[in-house]
C-alpha cells in the first residue's frame, strides 16, 4: 500500500532529514585510510543518539533476511553494492571507495539517506564512476513530479549511467519510506518512460541509484545482508529521501 504524508508529516522528515545529513557529512569526514568500518558506526550511533534520533537499520529485519542487522550504518567497500556490516577488522586502505547507508527514526518517522567517498588518493575510473552515480540521482529527481511514473525517473538514471560506459544495478531499488524503514513502492533505476503507477503529491519515497563499473550481475555474501557485483567490479551508490510535490519534489536528507 502506498501512503501519503500529511504536510505536518513532511515537515518533520525534513526535520530529520537535515540531521541525518549532517551526520553522514561528519562521518564521511572521518573516512581515511587505516580506520575501522565498525570506528565509523559508532561515531553514527553516538551522533544519531546524541541529536534525539534512533538508527533504523541497528535491529532491522526484512522479510527475506534470516538475522537482524547487527549493525547502525552500512559500510560497502569497492565490489560491495550495499548493506555491507561494519567490523573492528575491516579496515580501509588508501584507494578504496566507500559507501555510506544510514537510515534514521526521529519523532517516529523515518529518512534514508547514502553517499559514496574515496580513500585518499582514488583511480580515475572510481572517481568517474562516483560522479556519474551522484549526477544520476541528482538528474533523476530533477525528473519528478506528480502525475510523472517511476520509470520516467528510472529511464533517466538508467540513461546518464550508461552514457557514461558504466552498468546501473537492476536487482535492487529504491523504495517507499516514512511510517517505516521500508513502504511500498518499489522504486526502479531502470526503465521505459510512461510505465508503473503516477507519483502523487505527498508521497515520500528513498531513490537511490547502485551503479557498478562492470557487469551487473550481483551475489549476496555469506553474511546474507552484503551485495556484491558478481564480477567483484567498483560500484557507487547514493540516495535521498524525497517529497513528491505538485511541481517537483524536495529533497528531505539535505543539510
Amino acid at each position: 500500500m502506498i501512503t501519503i504524508k500529511t504536510p505536518e508529516e513532511i515537515e518533520i522528515l525534513s526535520e530529520g532529514g537535515k540531521i541525518l545529513a549532517s551526520i553522514l557529512d561528519d562521518v564521511s569526514s572521518k573516512v581515511g585510510a587505516g580506520i575501522s568500518t565498525k570506528e565509523l558506526d559508532t561515531r553514527a550511533y553516538n551522533l544519531i543518539k546524541k541529536a534525539g534520533g534512533n538508527p533504523s537499520f541497528l535491529g532491522y529485519k526484512s522479510r527475506d533476511s534470516k538475522t537482524a542487522y547487527p549493525a547502525s550504518l552500512c559500510v560497502s567497500i569497492n565490489n560491495e553494492i550495499v548493506h555491507g556490516i561494519p567490523s573492528e577488522d575491516r579496515i580501509l586502505k588508501e584507494g578504496d571507495i566507500v559507501s555510506l547507508d544510514f537510515g534514521m527514526e526521529y519523532k517516529k518517522l523515518f529518512t534514508d539517506m547514502s553517499i559514496t567517498v574515496g580513500v585518499g588518493e582514488i583511480s580515475q575510473k572510481a572517481s568517474n564512476l562516483i560522479d556519474i552515480t551522484k549526477k544520476s540521482l541528482s538528474g533523476g529527481i530533477k525528473s519528478l513530479r506528480g502525475g510523472v511514473f517511476p520509470e520516467d525517473y528510472g529511464f533517466v538514471v538508467q540513461s546518464i549511467v550508461e552514457k557514461a560506459g558504466f552498468s546501473i544495478i537492476k536487482e535492487l531499488v529504491g523504495h517507499g519510506v516514512g511510517y517505516a524503514v521500508h513502504e511500498d513502492p518499489d522504486i526502479p533505476n531502470y526503465g521505459k518512460k510512461g510505465k508503473g503507477f503516477e507519483f502523487k503529491e505527498g508521497m515520500v519515497v528513498a531513490l537511490e541509484p547502485m551503479a557498478c563499473i562492470g557487469n551487473s550481475d550481483i551475489v549476496l555474501a555469506d553474511d546474507g545482508w552484503t551485495w556484491k557485483t558478481k564480477d567483484g567490479s567498483l560500484s557507487a551508490h547514493f540516495e535521498h529521501t524525497v517529497a513528491i510535490e505538485k511541481d517537483g519534489c524536495r529533497i528531505l536528507t539535505r543539510q
